[in-house]
């Protein structure tokens, strides 16, 4: 059962309100009132959040994230015309199922590159852990894997020291109480900084769950049951990590939860950066797929979300319209990338009908409605001026190389031979080739599918 066509019961203090839920986190948290958008909506960056915030954890000693070399990277063959190459890779585990792939369910796997060559794989197994490995320029596992405390897995970053892990682990709620429906567990949401042999050198938390808060006290920032799905993104130093959360609000004597998105930046040493520019405690709300992209021509971090405040694909905090959607439990974004010259494209879907939208500063400037007929579609850079939609399609990806500058298609639409998942993500290799990671043939195994860079 697909999320656009799941219905959430909606609890309130006054009463019960059942709602069809709006991809999947339009639906408030089981304690939010029925009715308009109440308190969350109205968390954006020109209404301050609820007052008490405390900082995170302290991280543990850290060293710098080195600064980016320049490399070749793996300098993989560039070919004349798309051509997928698909590598099996034994992890020695069983590896978590794709389920009902659903916003809420967590996610198996994720890759990035490696400036150095190469890719690191991380993975969530049913051990209850996210293991992380690393794959030679072939797409096959070299070493042994590491492992890490973590109960989802949402995205993974690298640099040329190593790289950060984004995960969920385990939290406290606290004696609340809500005001009205039923508890489910708090998770907190942590960066997680590896060397270049994939070992732990710090943590971050960037919910604010500490010793002295929990998730249903006033002010909480924290992962709930609903719509918490996370990415990453970095300027060669720092790290930014912009994912859904639960928001705390004292509403009397009780608490409601509701539901946006928050973006943190983390710098080299594990610290926060407070007022880096671009971070905020709450975007979007209600938010689901969000996405983010590091732009070095502006020195500024992009974001979009999609929204049921105003049915739309936004720009977060503060709110700035990119493209005018419908609030009917089918509007989802896909992901973003930089346009060739200025700007962003955005790939999302009304309907089960793949638009790709570019825009520099808010409304999109253009429109390119695609022949993609899904509900998430998957977009990624595809070397020099290209860029890469890709989507569910039978049992296999579709995807279509279109020019990053233009819109306009280039070639021919081909198939890429692995299972979809809804939310997982292809990543860009420095080559000019893009990866996805997918369900293997056994249980215990990762099918890589990758494009080969274009000539």
């Amino acid at each position: 059962m697909g999320v656009s066509r799941r219905h959430i019961a909606i609890f309130g203090a006054a009463g019960l309100v059942a709602a069809a839920a709006l991809a999947g986190v339009a639906a408030l948290a089981s304690a939010d009132p029925g009715g308009p958008p109440g308190p969350a909506a109205a968390l954006s960056a020109t209404t301050p959040p609820p007052t008490g915030v405390v900082p995170s954890s302290r991280a543990t000693p850290s060293t710098p994230v080195p600064t980016p070399k320049k490399t070749t990277g793996c300098g993989r063959r560039a070919t004349v015309s798309p051509t997928v190459r698909t590598t099996d890779v034994e992890v020695g585990g069983r590896v978590a199922g794709y389920g009902q792939e659903g916003d809420t369910d967590p996610l198996p796997t994720v890759i990035a590159a490696r400036p150095a060559g190469g890719s690191w794989l991380a993975w969530l197994g049913t051990d209850g852990r996210v293991h992380l490995g690393r794959l030679d320029c072939d797409d096959r596992l070299t070493g042994k894997p590491t492992t890490f405390t973590g109960i989802d897995l949402q995205d993974v970053q690298a640099d040329s020291g190593g790289g950060v892990l984004l995960l969920t682990r385990r939290g406290s709620c606290g004696s609340g109480p809500l005001c009205g429906g039923a508890s489910s567990p708090c998770n907190t949401m942590h960066m997680i900084r590896f060397d270049d042999s994939g070992h732990q050198v710090w943590e971050r938390q960037v919910t604010n769950l500490t010793g002295g808060r929990s998730g249903y006290d006033d002010g909480a920032r924290f992962v709930w049951w609903y719509q918490h799905h996370g990415r990453l993104a970095t300027d060669g130093r720092n790290y930014a990590a912009y994912f859904g959360v639960a928001i705390t609000v004292q509403n009397g004597r009780c608490v409601d939860i509701h539901e946006g998105d928050r973006m943190q930046v983390v710098n080299a040493k594990g610290a926060l950066v407070p007022g880096q520019g671009d971070d905020f405690e709450v975007g979007c709300s209600h938010s689901w797929t969000a996405r983010i992209v590091w732009d070095p021509r502006t020195k500024h971090y992009a974001m979009v979300c999609a929204t049921d405040n105003g049915c739309r694909i936004a720009r977060p905090s503060p709110y700035r319209t990119v493209a005018a959607g419908t609030c009917d439990g089918t509007l989802f974004g896909g992901d973003l990338v930089l346009a060739r010259t200025r700007g962003y494209w955005t790939a999302w879907s009304q309907g089960g009908k793949v638009r790709l939208d570019h825009f520099t500063t808010g409304a999109t400037d253009k429109t390119v409605r695609t022949a993609a007929a899904s509900s998430h579609p998957h977009l990624v850079t595809l070397g020099t001026g290209r860029m890469l939609l890709a989507w569910a399609s039978g049992s296999g990806l579709a995807a279509q190389v279109y020019d990053s500058g233009t819109g306009k298609v280039a070639g021919a639409r081909f198939t890429i031979g692995v299972q979809d998942h809804n939310y997982q993500a292809l990543k860009a290799y420095p080559d000019g080739s893009a990866a996805y990671p997918a369900a293997g043939r056994t249980s215990t195994s990762i099918r890589v599918a990758r494009v080969l860079p274009l000539a």
